[in-house]
This record gives C-alpha cells, structure tokens and sequence, in this order.
C-alpha cells in the first residue's frame, strides 16, 4: 500500500518524503478497523481509501488558506484529519454530530498524537465558534444551497467556503444565481483509480 500511497502522491505533484505517509497508512488501518465494526464510510477497501479519500482530500491543499480552518460534517475525519496531517501549522476545528464518527476522530488524534485538530460534536446550525475561520470545507456534505442555509453564520466576506463535490454540480450552482455570492468552480486532480470532482468556492459579496 505504500507503494500505490507514494506513486498517488507523485502523480498530485506532492513529494512523498515531506508528506506524512506512515501517519495516513496507520490512519488507513485504524478506518479499515472502526468500519468492521461502525461503517464510517462506505469505501472499505484499503487501495480504494488511499485513491478516493486521502488523493481526493490533499487535492484542495492549494485553496486552503489561512491559519484556521473548520471541516464542517467532517465525518470520518476527510478532509480535515488527512489535510491536518498535511499542514501541521494550521488549526483544524472537525465538526460532526455523530457520536461514533466523532468517537472514530478522538481515537485517532490520540492515536496519532496529532495537536492541531480540534474535535466537537455539533450539528452545523447550532454551532458557535470563539473565533473567525479562514477557510470552511465541506467534503460531500450537502447541497449548495441548503449547505449555505447551514453555514450561513460562518461564512463572511473575509474567509471562503469550500464544496468538494462530483462533476455534476451545474444544477446546484443554478440554485444559488440570486444569492450574493461570488462562485468559481475548479476542476480538481485525481486519481487514475478514483472519481472526479469538483471543488466550488464561494465566498460572500459586500
């Protein structure tokens, strides 16, 4: 699996040597372990986690920005756990309302011995932070519109919020057009092996 691990890397243009690979193969084992048991993710298969999740969340690593970033529905820690390994100089806040993800999420920032996430249990709309975020992300969370509707208090016109989404997303953009905001939608690198998406950037007018 190291192999597949390295060679995925190469191919996003990242250097194995500066990125924590024993640390995403020992996060790979422990969500092949926690699905046996809790089905955390749909994507058992260990290749397939390494092409689908982690390929697919280091994809946005150039449109993070900013010291604080908040992974809203982070669910079994994608994006946020494998970005937060990734960029170890920036405070990650992982938000979920479900006891066993988050559960999953304490295990392994123990496990891993990983100081820069911060895990809480929360449904979206009834969360209040104690500071502003630079970035929020959201990683097949929910449709634009009602994902807006959610994270209406957390999104400024200071800080941008980030969809990863599959290649079909035109409808849901349409359903924004009479809304103030500013929308780009970048194609995102992936796998051989692994789906296509999208990344939408939105952020908040004047």
């Amino acid at each position: 699996m190291q192999d597949l691990l390295e060679d995925e890397l190469n191919n996003l243009g990242l250097i194995p040597e500066q990125c924590p690979c024993d640390e995403y193969l020992i996060y790979i084992q422990l969500l092949e372990e926690w699905n046996q048991a809790y089905n955390l993710t749909a994507i058992k298969e260990p290749k397939q986690i390494i092409t689908r999740h982690i390929i697919n969340s280091l994809s946005v690593l150039p449109y993070i920005k900013g010291m604080h970033c908040l992974d809203v529905g982070t669910g079994a820690g994608l994006p946020g756990i494998v970005l937060a390994l990734a960029q170890p100089d920036k405070k990650w806040v992982l938000l979920d309302n479900s006891q066993k993800k988050v559960r999953f999420l304490q295990h392994v920032k123990h496990q891993l011995c990983i100081d820069n996430i911060e895990i809480i249990r929360s449904r979206i709309e009834e969360y209040v932070p104690t500071i502003s975020f630079d970035t929020v992300i959201c990683r097949a969370f929910a449709p634009l519109k009602r994902l807006l509707q959610q994270t209406g208090h957390l999104v400024t016109s200071s800080n941008q919020l980030l969809a990863m989404k599959g290649e079909a997303v035109d409808d849901e953009i349409q359903e924004l057009a009479e809304h103030n905001f500013q929308i780009k939608i970048f194609d995102l690198p992936s796998s051989d092996l692994g789906a296509k998406s999208k990344l939408v950037k939105i952020q908040k007018l004047n």
